[in-house]
């Protein structure tokens, strides 16, 4: 048997230091590359053997697993192409000398190429070395297709390596065996390999099976990856199967998107909208929930960019060859090709939560009470797919009493309305019940009731929609005369109101930006509003909880001059008046959703109200 050593080249050593140390973060992912390169190996196999039909594997193609316990070493063989003597040194000598690399350089410009790159993973040539991250010392046993001698390259990773011919005959392919350290007998257990087998190479189509010195081979992965057939010849039952067995869900997904893209990027997507929303939807991480794979060969499910935070609810796969990976395979670099599968992806989803909300509504709506909050985040920070979010939000209408579009809301304004109304609130309860929108009642005027707290952020962002301008009806000024029904008139001001007017002020000039006449209110005796210039009353209170040092902004309190209760109060008594005006204040920003100023002296006018009443 003849038998050489040889030194890594030149800095090799110190390079693979690096490599084993420091580039992958997770020592798991060797099986992965391992598995990767086994596959890689079996596929060039066939795609050499299209024009060489003399190296075809006759029999069925298989990735085997074997853990002996005693010996504490892993080994995985293959039936693929092989390495020749000259291709060992060469492939496993060499770092970042990948073998994919220079079989895809080899196929450049042939029929064969655009499938081949479709079909390998390995693309740097360093993921054979994880396996010195778990082992003291590799030997690989490898015959090439089309040859019948085998040759044997050992190394401990650190001091070159040696090649021989074996003495012994083996089938064509190769075997790595690991022989493992000591901090890394995890990985004679069984059910961890499994474990790894399923979640990173699960979807590779050739059969990996494992045993131990104890039990007979099993079949670890499913060998086949559902979104790579056609859309045709997969059923709802397995597209349902798959989503429940890989999500972890419970019941049938609200929609399915699975469609392929080819051309500058080549990618597919499969992806799911849950009917419920899960628990860490709202977690401030706020990780999208993608899995990343690469020729069918999971890289990650937490890539940045893969699809905006506010589809964070999507579930699903991508698969594709156009992603620059760093070396480690471990991160995707920041690309044009990112930007664009994520442009795609975004298009794709908000156009078919459209055609579902345009076939049933109503099945939207319990889709909308699930993640509607998370989407109008769309709305704040996405500029560029705003127009597109806001076809597809639900906003309660207080005339339909129901949840419309806004387009909906479009296509019943009243007589001579050119502006959206709407209010903000904390709860739809409290919203019905404001005395901001009497006047709007009175007139049959709809106002789109918004209670979610990302309502106030979006809003401030979206000045109008088809030209329409959004209206605040407690932040923004507006006049009704003209809008909807003109059997109401405004009301003519009176020196007697201007009187009450300025007597109230008198009393709480210290607690408002300043007091006037209302031509909105009907069965209220006052109400609050923005003073100009002032912050939506929501996002104020979104900011006052924020920051404990943060005021606010006094607000305009507005008199319904014909209420009889502002009308009795100019006969009061002046501690009668100035108990009553601050009441009236309180009373408004209760309604409006806050505490009373100052609850003390609050309680202490209602006892002096109502004994001198």
């Amino acid at each position: 048997m003849n038998k050489y050593s040889q030194g890594f080249e030149a800095d090799t050593g110190k390079i693979l230091n690096i490599v084993i140390n420091s580039l992958y973060s997770d020592r798991d992912i060797f099986l992965r590359e391992l598995l990767s390169n086994a596959s890689d190996a079996i596929h060039k196999r066939k795609f050499l053997g299209q024009t060489n039909p003399a190296i075809l594997n006759k029999s069925d193609d298989t990735i085997e697993i074997v853990i002996d316990k005693k010996q504490k070493t892993i080994e995985i063989t293959d039936t693929g192409i092989g390495l020749a003597e000259a291709e060992l040194a060469e492939t496993l000598g060499t770092i970042a000398k990948s073998g994919t690399s220079s079989f895809l350089e080899e196929l450049s410009g042939s029929d064969n190429n655009k499938d081949a790159e479709k079909t390998l993973i390995g693309q740097f040539g360093v993921g054979f070395y994880s396996a010195f991250m778990v082992s003291e010392k590799v030997v690989v046993a490898s015959t090439k297709a089309g040859t019948s001698k085998a040759f044997i390259w050992e190394s401990d990773g650190q001091n070159g390596f040696d090649i021989s011919e074996s003495d012994q005959s083996r089938n064509v392919g190769t075997s790595i065996k690991l022989f493992l350290r000591k901090d890394s007998k995890e990985y004679l257990d069984l059910a961890k390999l499994r474990t790894l087998v399923k979640k990173y190479s699960d979807h590779i189509t050739v059969p990996i099976t494992i045993k131990d010195n104890e039990s007979e081979a099993e079949q670890a992965n499913s060998a086949q990856a559902l979104w790579t057939r056609s859309t045709s010849s997969i059923t709802n039952e397995e597209y349902t199967e798959f989503f429940k067995s890989n999500f972890g869900a419970f019941d049938d997904p609200y929609l399915k998107i699975h469609n392929k893209t080819e051309g500058a990027i080549d990618f597919t997507n499969l992806l799911f909208i849950p009917k419920t929303a899960p628990f860490d939807l709202f977690e401030p991480e706020r990780k999208t929930r993608l899995s990343l794979y690469i020729n069918r060969v999971f890289i990650s499910k937490d890539i940045d960019g893969l699809i905006p935070t506010w589809l964070r609810f999507v579930q699903g796969i991508l698969d594709t060859t156009s992603l620059d990976l760093n070396v480690s395979r471990e991160l995707v670099q920041n690309s044009p090709v990112l930007r664009k599968i994520s442009k795609s992806i975004t298009k794709k989803v908000l156009s078919e939560l459209k055609k579902k909300l345009k076939k049933d509504p109503k099945e939207y709506d319990a889709f909308w009470s699930q993640f509607g909050k998370v989407i109008k985040e769309g709305l704040y920070e996405d500029l560029e797919n705003r127009d597109k979010i806001i076809e597809i939000i639900r906003v309660f209408s207080n005339k339909q009493n129901d949840n419309i579009t806004i387009q909906e809301y479009l296509e019943n304004m009243a007589e001579g309305q050119d502006s959206i109304y709407y209010l903000t609130a904390d709860t739809l309860k409290q919203a019905l019940s404001s005395p901001h929108l009497e006047g709007f009642k009175s007139k049959d005027i709809d106002v789109l009731l918004m209670t979610d707290p990302i309502d106030a952020f979006w809003m401030s962002q979206m000045a109008q929609f088809n030209d329409k301008k959004f209206v605040s009806i407690s932040r923004d000024t507006y006049d009704l005369s003209e809008v909807g029904s003109k059997e109401t008139k405004k009301p003519k001001k009176s020196k007697a109101a201007k009187g009450t007017i300025e007597l109230i002020k008198s009393h709480i000039e210290d607690l408002v930006a300043d007091v006037v006449e209302s031509t909105s209110l009907v069965d209220s005796p006052v109400r609050l509003v923005a003073s100009e210039g002032g912050l939506d009353f929501n996002l104020e209170r979104i900011l006052k909880a924020q920051n404990s040092e943060y005021e606010g902004t006094k607000k305009v309190l507005e008199i319904n001059t014909s209420h009889e209760l502002i009308k009795k109060l100019p006969k009061k008594s002046i501690e009668i008046q100035k108990a009553l005006s601050r009441v009236l204040f309180e009373q408004a920003r209760i309604l409006d959703g806050e505490m009373p100023s100052d609850a003390q002296k609050f309680s202490e006018d209602l006892i002096t109200v109502s004994l001198n009443d």
